[in-house]
């Protein structure tokens, strides 16, 4: 199929799943799973359907960030990244994709975005998934207080994180902030999206890295392509 036939129709089946998500009136469980997606891959992919399984969470909610506060300026454009995530879901009636934060014209932040979720699903118990690196770093985020009282959060820890340091941190956080904090070794794929994006700036194959409808997108768009090109 092609390419944009391929894009139109999974936008058509993830509306499809996030207006039923949405008419259900049950005491739910979400996870959110935010991030860049710069591209997704199959450990993003493999994480949040391992959690889910692990914690019998109804849905995982995907939310590319728009423009956040910590990254470089230099990411694919925020759409263009939103289009991979919802080709890369497509398949999957757990996984849904929300255009929440790339439609906001200003940073984004996750304190913004849970008192969304929070609003929107005022019957569920929310779990924020993270990376356990991120949690280390979390008292640099906006509100960070805030945060935990809103959600559950979900540390995945994977190969090259120190494991030591990931659980000192949380430990700190659930005493200042009577936080709510799971640390969860995911046995995922050692993959980055660095590494994939390099590897498509040195036209090297990215191919079971990503899903084949992804690295069609990719390809197709010249992503990651160096700027002299």
């Amino acid at each position: 199929m092609d390419i944009n036939n391929l894009i139109n129709t999974a936008e058509i089946r993830n509306s499809d799943k996030l207006e039923t998500f949405r008419r259900s009136n049950k005491r739910i469980k979400i996870g959110i799973m935010g991030g860049t997606f710069d591209p997704i891959h199959y450990a993003h992919l493999a994480t949040a359907e391992f959690i889910r399984d692990k914690y019998k969470l109804d849905k995982i909610i995907f939310i590319p960030s728009g423009n956040p506060p910590h990254k470089q300026s230099n990411i694919a454009d925020k759409y263009d990244r939103y289009k991979m995530v919802v080709l890369a879901t497509r398949n999957n009636d757990d996984f849904i994709v929300s255009d929440l934060e790339i439609e906001r014209s200003s940073k984004t932040y996750t304190v913004d975005t849970l008192k969304y979720i929070k609003e929107k699903y005022v019957n569920a118990d929310i779990y924020f998934i993270t990376g356990a690196d991120a949690i280390c770093d979390i008292e640099t985020w906006k509100d960070v207080e805030e945060n935990f009282k809103m959600a559950t959060f979900i540390a995945a820890t994977r190969p090259g994180i120190s494991l030591l340091r990931a659980q000192e941190k949380i430990e700190h956080l659930t005493k200042k902030y009577d936080a709510r904090i799971i640390s969860v070794y995911v046995p995922s794929l050692d993959i980055s999206s660095t590494y994939i994006r390099d590897q498509v700036k040195e036209e090297k194959s990215v191919r079971y890295l990503v899903p084949e409808s992804v690295q069609k997108y990719i390809y197709n768009n010249r992503l990651y392509k160096n700027e002299e090109e």
